[in-house]
Order: C-alpha cells, then structure tokens, then sequence
C-alpha cells in the first residue's frame, strides 16, 4: 500500500480583522513539544505555520494526526488572540507579514523582490511514496492532466482585501506569478527531469530544486510525487479527501490519455481557479472541453479501482456528496460571509483548528500558569 503524507499551512489572522499576524516567539518549538505526530517546520512567513504528518497508509491515521495538529496550532493561535486559519488566502492583508529567519527563505525572498510583499498564501502539499525514480516520473506525469479538476473540487480562497475576488482559488492567481509554477512540462525519464530543473537554475529563474512552484512535483526530500495544486483546506476532513484522490491517480496505471499539452492544462487551471467546479475544463483524456463535474467523474471512474484496494471507496464518495451538497471551501467561506459578515468568517475558520482541549487561558486559570 503506498503510504502519503499530508502538508498544511495556516495563516495566523487577527481574531477581529482576519488581518494576518505574525506568530508569538517560540510558538513551533511549544507545538513541537506538544506533537504527538507530525513535524512543525519554520514557513516563509512569520505569519505562517505549517504541519507535517507522518508517513501514512490510511485515511484514519491522516486525519487523527491532522486533528491533533490542527488543535495544537488552534489552541496556541486563541493564547495570541488570533486564529489558525486554513484558507488559501487571508481575507485582508496589510502587507506587512515579515520573511522567517532562514538563510533558504532569505534567498528566495532576494528572488521574489515586491512579490514578498503580498505573497500571504497557504497551501496543501500531498506527497505519495513511489520508491522507483522512473516510475515517479511516470507518476508525475499522470498527475498532470488532472491538476484543473483537482484545483476545481479544492479552491478555498475567494477574497482579497476584503473584497471577493470572484475566484474560487485566488491564491492559484498568486502563485502563477511565480517561476516555474502551474502546469510543469512532459518529461521523457527522470534524467530529463533533472535536466529540465537544472536549466531553471542555471538561468537564475530558481535559487534551488526546493523552490519549485509547479502544481505537481517530484521532492527534493523524500521519495514521493508531491501534488501542490491544492488551496489550504478548512477542514481536515477536506485535506485527507484532497491526499486519497491524489494517491489513487497517482498509482493508477495505463490512463487514458490524451496529450493536451502544457497550455491546455494551464488554460484549464485558469478556468478552476476562477469558477471552481462551475468551470469548464479540457478532459485529459478526451481532449476535448466539458464540465467540471463531468471531468471529475471521469476521474473517479478511472481511479476507482484504487480507491476500492485501499480502502478508500466510502471516505471518497462521503467527500464528492459534501462538496455537492456544501460546495467548496470557497463556496463556504462566501455563504459564510454573505449570511455573518465578518465574525461568522472567523468562526468558520476557528472551527478547523478547535482545540480538542481546554484553551491557554483556561489551563492556565486552572493550573496558574500556561504550558
């Protein structure tokens, strides 16, 4: 069974003005010290955090390990009078979020120049372990055409400035400004692979391989496709639903394929980014254009065999009736919006990251100091 891995990233917002704030001193080392799964890394942002989990093989352990690391960073974010918010993009900025102490980021950031400024976007990163070099590459490659639907059933992130962006994945919109970022290229074999990556170094389009921003690629770090298409997610029921459908494409051979090509998939995640699953996408293994919701039971039907060997079938299907029946997180977030204002916004992100356990100040109350 191919294990995965899940990566997450919140934003820190200002509980009343959803405005990003940067993370109290020493914030990661105490959820570190807490964990009980799960890795808590420096982000780009000092605004940011972000969480890894554990090599898994089932939907069970993700999630159990994602709630215990949402409640973590949740219980840490009420103690600074903020919430951990998991949304692609935060609801107003002021540009002010400061780069993480870290000789990597600094470069990136001398890379990025202005685009720093308002580069305040969360994302989820879903690794799959393929252990073989070429049959990552072969993996990598049947992820592609299925980028724009993926984006489409995930686009969390519909407002800027406090205004709705009338995109369901504003945060795709940011990151395209970025080199090397959306639809990446067709490889023959891995060495074309790395030779494809060398050249984006060597013309000083990237500081390193880790800096890549293509919606799918192969890690630097651990043998694994990494799918990187996706908007944070609200939930954590909503990543593992994003992390099955990425593992099961990406051991499921012999695809119906039609190549259409690097463009095609880029126009495509144009299209999911602003109308989510209202868009119309090119089919990848037609070729030809067709609803979002038509794509993706392509997809389903496709993968489907996969997800009845892992065990996936019911946790798939629970995760295509909610989005059905509740929309995307982006369809969330405005209904939410429309109907609460503002305080209803931050209550529906502080419902992802409720700690399953007293809060800073009322531990502290209790015991007479705080952890």
């Amino acid at each position: 069974m191919a294990r995965f891995g899940i990566e997450e990233e919140f934003l820190f917002l200002d509980e009343h003005s959803l405005a990003p704030v940067a993370l109290a001193a020493g914030t990661r080392e105490r959820i570190t010290r807490l964990r009980t799964g799960g890795e808590v890394p420096t982000a780009y942002l000092t605004s940011q955090i972000e969480c890894l989990t554990e090599p898994v093989s089932t939907a069970a352990d993700a999630e159990a390990q994602l709630t215990h690391l949402r409640g973590l960073i949740g219980w840490h974010a009420q103690d600074q009078h903020a919430i951990a918010a998991g949304t692609g993009t935060p609801f107003v900025t002021t540009r002010s979020s400061a780069v993480s102490p870290s000789s990597h980021y600094d470069d990136v950031a001398a890379q990025l120049g202005h685009l720093t400024r308002d580069h305040e976007v969360n994302g989820l990163h879903v690794h799959v372990e393929v252990a073989d070099d070429e049959e990552r590459v072969r993996a990598f490659d049947r992820v592609r055409g299925w980028l724009p639907v993926l984006l489409a059933l995930t686009g969390n992130s519909p407002f800027v400035n406090g205004r709705d962006s009338d995109f369901a994945s504003w945060r795709s919109i940011q990151i395209r400004r970025l080199p090397a970022s959306w639809a990446p290229p067709r490889f023959r074999d891995y060495d074309d692979y790395r030779a494809g990556v060398q050249r984006l170094i060597d013309v000083g389009a990237l500081t390193d391989a880790a800096s890549l921003s293509w919606a799918v690629r192969i890690s630097e770090h651990y043998p694994t496709v990494e799918v990187r298409v996706f908007d944070a997610q609200l939930t954590a029921e909503d990543s593992v639903f994003a992390a099955l459908l990425s593992r099961a494409i990406v051991i499921t051979d012999d695809q119906p394929h039609a190549d259409i090509g690097t463009d095609g998939i880029d126009v495509s995640l144009w299209t999911a980014a602003r109308r989510g699953m209202g868009a119309r996408l090119i089919d990848p293994t037609t070729g030809e254009a067709d609803d979002a919701w038509a794509v993706a039971d392509r997809m389903l039907a496709m993968i489907a065999p996969a997800l009845r060997d892992l065990g996936d079938e019911d946790r798939v299907r629970e995760g295509i009736e909610r989005l059905r029946a509740l929309g995307s997180g982006a369809d969330r977030q405005r209904r939410t919006v429309d109907e609460g204002g503002v305080p209803a916004l931050a209550d529906l992100f502080r419902t992802g990251t409720t700690p399953p356990f007293p809060t800073p100040n009322a531990a502290a109350h209790e015991s007479g100091s705080a952890p």
